[in-house]
């Protein structure tokens, strides 16, 4: 089969591999889409990834082709999202429920061979059947909505909060999207990128801006999300925090970004930082919310590329350009 690899840091190819295999709890999915995100950025500059050479894409849907020997809930024929989680269910954080910040924790697409390709294995234990008027092309939205969701039940977020998003990309947007649903009073979105922040309006933000500084709230938002891992807007962004209000760290940001906090501040009004790490019992609220119409991938994904130029794909999230793409083996 035809399959993306991460060979090296900054190097990623296409070529020919073996077809995948599934053991006996697995399912063998022939991919219909793959989507890219920052942490396939991560990956291609040597982070994440334990070791190299990889197949990326970890946020993948498409139809269950081939099933292992032990395999009962589906069969060959269902369309299926992949959860890429991969917990160990042993560790401590396993045992406790948060499998999210599991000791040894693994991913499909970051850890083990992913959706850049024509067919990847995953455990049927991760698969979630599609109902049939949901596309599979469209279904690589799920995964990362599992992300944003994961994200909000962080925040636990009050009704009538004031929000402000970091960042109109992929994450940025769904942030915005569930904040509409849960019952925020306005949601006020920054990017630099103008094309980005349009889309933001369309979906219904209360306010866009390049920076903070031009829009009128001296005494800041009660939630703060970062959606993009930029230390400026990190650090922009712990000083637009209201009092007993709090900041939510969820886009990626590289390993070596620091950021300056004020501990008289957190501590005298009461601020919460807290972060959230990819999908924890989330997965299939998201496909059901996604089956309800939550988001709309004609607005969410701005571009479709085949396999083959998966390399360009990256090159293209990397330079800002678009919203959601994936590649269609």
């Amino acid at each position: 089969m035809r399959a993306a690899i991460v060979e090296a840091p900054g190097k990623v190819t296409v070529t020919t591999v073996p077809d995948p295999t599934p053991g006996p709890r697995d399912v063998v999915v022939k991919v219909a889409s793959v989507g890219l995100c920052g942490t396939d950025l991560h990956i291609l500059q040597g982070e994440f990834a334990p070791t190299l050479p990889i197949v990326p894409g970890h946020e993948f849907a498409g139809e269950v082709v081939g099933i292992g020997a032990k395999v009962t809930e589906l069969s060959v024929g269902d369309r299926v999202a992949v959860d890429p989680s991969l917990h160990c269910h042993e560790c401590k954080y396993c045992r406790i429920g948060r499998g999210n910040l599991c000791e040894r924790w693994a991913a499909i697409g970051v850890t083990e061979p992913g959706g850049a390709a024509e067919f990847a294995v995953a455990p049927v234990a991760n698969c979630v059947r599609l109902p049939g008027h949901i596309d599979a092309k469209d279904a690589a939205l799920i995964e990362p909505l599992s992300c944003a969701i994961r994200g909000y039940d962080v925040l636990s977020s009050t009704l009538g909060a004031e929000v402000l998003i970091y960042g109109s990309g992929t994450m940025g947007l769904m942030m915005l999207e569930l904040a509409k649903r849960t019952g925020a009073a306005g949601v006020d979105v920054l990017d630099v990128n103008a094309d980005r922040l349009a889309t933001a309006v369309k979906l219904g933000c209360s306010n866009s801006a390049a920076t903070a500084d031009e829009l009128d709230r001296p005494g800041g938002w009660d939630v703060v999300i970062d959606a993009t891992g930029n230390a400026r807007a990190i650090q922009d962004g712990l000083g637009r925090v209201a009092k007993g209000g709090t900041f939510l760290q969820f886009g990626v940001a590289d390993y070596a970004t620091t950021a300056v906090i004020e501990p008289y501040k957190i501590y005298n009004q009461e601020i919460t930082i807290t972060g959230s790490m990819a999908v924890l019992h989330s997965f299939e609220r998201a496909a059901a919310l996604f089956a309800t119409g939550v988001l709309d991938p004609a607005v969410f994904i701005s571009d479709r590329l085949p396999l083959e130029q998966y390399p360009q794909a990256l090159d293209q999230f990397k330079a800002g350009q678009g919203r959601k793409i994936v590649v269609e083996p």
